[in-house]
């Protein structure tokens, strides 16, 4: 027995893979695992930077070391506590104000700062619009700095005069960047910088108004953490307090979802790879069994042949592996590109660990997918050499799929996709491929009846299918993996968009009114009926926050990052009314009765019930105003929260709150043209907050296009993995192909039958994959819509279509992946065999 050295069989390893690198099986292993990892790179590297770059700003995010913020003022004492241990102070107020000039009015976000403002980051602002941005202190008393865009909506210039309120400010310089700038509500509308000291005379800010004030401190860590340890006992319900590391996350809406689909799209790229992998590497160990044996013949043991084998396969894989992390890294550049606007100013690279984390991805994947074939070289009997019937004993079943599994569960892990779209997506996938390859293996033995009456080209194309059937179910479900992940995400991509925009009616609220104050009410709604043929009731508004249920504290009851336990982190919008909204439904209990109750009643919205656990006769108790207040659960609602209604958490039996400040909320539409009326309403109440929804709803939208962009950017690597998938397939039948292709010829069988023949498997086997993804994406869209999505499930007719694309498309591919069998030379075949 020979026994060679390590060196000499990586020697003899890199000889043979390059001697062999133009084989069909190996440019698809190669590229399929290239794909791998260019997707889970190119994800890696966009979370990784976005991640680094909010790390890098998470001081700035606060505009201080810490920060206390609330719906109501700090009190005195928890500011001296602060500046007596030495700490540098400052505030800010944030609300929602209409900007109003002669011209015409834009709804802002207004921030009301003292001259200490801002203690970490600083601002900077710009003489004009657009010009060359300065480092330089707040706006003095008297003065606004503002956002361009607000410029431009208005058609304003340095120097000119707007109106804040009750109070008119000059414009004196353009406000280019603020530190603590949210992603919340307010990034989407303009911001106005204002001085604190003209906040009383705006005359915007009443008993009741939704205001949000921010005590800033900085200074030495030790004196922060005894400023923080000190207030925590003093934190009223509606107060936070808010360290820099804490903030290090503050990724909008826009951005998580877009994270999420990203990984999705990866994941679906990675698994399409995967297969690929397995389909690639079963016709690389099978059509170097014969290798193999000579190899034992010559002296090799069973130990170096597995590892001369393993040695070619990993040089194979390394080399896709850092061909893949360098396209992962250049395809990161366009994802920033496309996402440009939403993202942080300054995003620092990520170093090499996000391509480490892809390489280690790919490799894993060849690992669990390539590794059970390849174990089959080892145990090649040497007696082949003279009996090519002899194959190896193939591997147990559990090595196989064990190995696939972990592999899956590895990759799955490191994409860090949420529980129920893993789910949905696996288990329809798994239901759908058990479901459908049965019922596959049912019809393709049920062809052997109409073959008799068939043609000779399709007796030859199904019989291909039927010598095989296993085999064929396979290929079918592979090629049907390909077709559904499209569907599924062209599915996903058109509705998700529209569904929700569907469901409004054309007069459907479009201005939403708040912070009516009760003074004005009667006038507000008079003036309203004249300009508005649609307009929702006035609801009284009183903000409060949910601090206990039955007596024990909310926050030991909800679970982290539910939607029970991100209610009671912030304070509701409570309201009172005497009659059921329109577009709500009680599904248990009762409206208000008659009778004298202890408690007063409330009703809760169902979903939010379900998640505080919260039933009929539960005592909940709510801080509003500093005050606790009492009420009893007597019903649960169902409510449309996209009906641009006013919609509440909470309403309460009329009578409750009524001693509270209060302010008014309503919504009406507003026909197209009408502007002049809405500046003249403004103008009259300016102390009411006008959001024009036409507006908010055109920036989400221009938002979600571009998150959409990005997505279908990341959606090229899965079809890339599809067609690997695809030619994988055809691959690991070629051989077979060549010598039946040989055979027939050799028959007597003319070239343009073969070619029939091979268009009729294909067509069949094309049209077949697409009836199982049509099935599979109904499934797989009715888990996502009802459980990860939340939306409202309907059939899709225009998935009939998918049959025809398959025939079409697999057709075409297996006549271009297998031109080779009908090129290839009877007689040089027949000798080979």
């Amino acid at each position: 027995m020979t026994n060679l050295p390590l060196l000499r069989l990586f020697k003899l390893a890199l000889r043979q893979l390059l001697r062999e690198a133009r084989a069909g099986e190996i440019r698809v292993l190669f590229f399929a695992l290239l794909v791998a990892v260019a997707a889970s790179t190119a994800i890696g590297y966009f979370s990784a930077r976005l991640n680094s770059g909010m790390q890098l700003r998470a001081s700035e995010f606060l505009a201080a070391d810490l920060r206390l913020s609330a719906s109501t003022q700090a009190s005195p004492e928890q500011i001296e506590a602060g500046l007596a241990l030495g700490l540098n102070h400052a505030s800010s107020v944030e609300f929602s104000s209409v900007i109003a000039t002669d011209t015409g009015i834009q709804l802002a976000s207004v921030k009301a700062v003292n001259e200490a403002y801002p203690l970490r980051g600083r601002l900077k602002s710009a003489a004009q619009p657009y010009a060359q941005e300065q480092v330089s202190a707040g706006p003095k008393p008297g003065e606004a700095w503002a956002e361009a865009r607000l410029f431009a909506a208005l058609n304003l210039k340095a120097g000119d005069s707007i109106d804040v309120g009750n109070k008119t400010l000059r414009l004196s310089r353009v406000l280019t960047y603020e530190p603590d700038r949210g992603g919340d509500f307010y990034s989407l509308t303009p911001r106005v910088l204002i001085n604190l000291a003209d906040l009383d005379a705006t005359g915007v800010v009443q008993p009741g108004s939704r205001v949000k004030y921010f005590e800033l401190w900085s200074g030495e860590s030790d004196a922060l953490a005894q400023y923080k340890t000190a207030l925590q006992p003093t934190l009223a319900a509606n107060q936070r307090i808010q360290g820099a590391r804490d903030s290090n996350r503050q990724i909008g809406g826009a951005l998580g979802r877009a994270e999420r689909y990203l990984n999705l799209s990866s994941l679906a790229a990675v698994l399409l790879s995967g297969v690929a992998v397995a389909l690639s590497a079963t016709r690389f160990a099978a059509r170097r069994f014969d290798a193999s044996a000579l190899l034992r013949c010559f002296g090799l043991s069973r130990r170096q042949a597995l590892t001369l084998y393993s040695i070619q396969l990993g040089l194979l894989g390394l080399s896709a592996c850092l061909c893949g992390a360098l396209v992962g890294w250049l395809a990161q550049y366009g994802l920033f590109f496309l996402l440009d606007g939403l993202l942080p100013g300054e995003i620092p690279a990520a170093g090499v660990w996000p391509a480490l984390a892809g390489i280690a991805t790919g490799l894993v994947a060849l690992a669990g997918f390539a590794l059970p074939p390849l174990a089959a070289l080892g145990r090649v009997p040497p007696l082949r050499v003279l009996r090519r019937d002899m194959l190896p004993v193939p591997a147990s079943s559990w090595l196989v799929y064990g190995a696939a599994l972990l592999a899956l569960g590895l990759i799955m892990w490191r994409l860090s996709l949420d529980l129920p779209l893993t789910l949905a997506l696996l288990g329809g996938g798994l239901l759908t491929a058990c479901l459908l390859g049965g019922l596959l293996l049912l019809a393709l033995r049920s062809l052997r009846r109409i073959m008799a009456q068939a043609s000779l080209p399709w007796r030859l194309g199904l019989g291909q299918l039927l010598r095989h059937p296993i085999a064929a179910a396979g290929q079918s479900l592979a090629f049907g993996l390909i077709i559904l992940a499209m569907a599924l995400i062209a599915l996903l991509r058109i509705e998700l968009l529209s569904t929700w925009q569907d469901q409004l009616p054309a007069d459907a609220p479009n201005q939403f009114a708040l912070n009516i104050v009760p003074a004005e009410k009667e006038a507000f709604a008079q003036q309203l009926q004249a300009i508005s043929p649609h307009a929702a009731p006035l609801y009284p508004v009183v903000p409060g926050r949910l601090t206990a249920i039955n007596g024990q504290a909310v926050r030991q009851l909800v679970s982290k990052d539910s939607r029970g336990e991100r209610a009671t982190q912030r304070d509701l919008s409570l309201t009172w009314a005497a009659d059921l909204p329109g577009d709500n439904q009680l599904v248990a209990g009762s409206w208000w009765s008659q009778e004298k109750r202890e408690i007063p009643g409330v009703s809760v919205e169902e979903k939010l019930a379900e998640n505080l656990e919260l039933k009929i006769g539960d005592t909940l108790t709510f801080n509003v105003g500093g005050l606790n207040r009492e009420a009893r659960v007597t019903s649960l609602r169902s409510v449309d929260w996209n009906n641009f209604q006013p919609n509440f958490y909470m309403i309460f039996e009329p009578g409750t709150l009524q001693d509270m400040p209060v302010t008014y909320l309503t919504s009406f539409y507003l026909p197209a043209g009408n502007d002049k009326q809405l500046v003249e309403l403004s103008r009259a109440f300016p102390a009411v907050t006008l959001l024009g929804v036409d507006a908010l709803l055109s920036q989400l939208r221009s938002i979600l296009a571009q998150v959409t962009l990005a997505i279908e950017f990341v959606l090229a690597f899965v079809l890339a993995a599809g067609f690997a998938v695809l030619f994988a397939g055809l691959q690991t039948t070629l051989d077979e192909r060549i010598r039946q292709g040989a055979l027939l010829r050799a028959l007597g069988a003319e070239r343009k039958i073969v070619i029939n023949a091979r268009r009729a498997e294909f067509a069949m086997l094309g049209a077949t994959s697409g009836v199982l993804a049509a099935l599979g994406c109904e499934l797989i869209s009715y888990l996502l819509y009802r459980y990860a999505f939340n939306l409202e499930w309907s059939p899709h007719p225009w998935l009939l279509i998918l049959p025809v694309i398959g025939a079409l498309a697999v057709g075409a591919a297996g006549i271009w992946g297998t031109r080779k069998a009908l090129n290839s030379s009877p007689l040089t075949v027949l000798r080979e065999g």
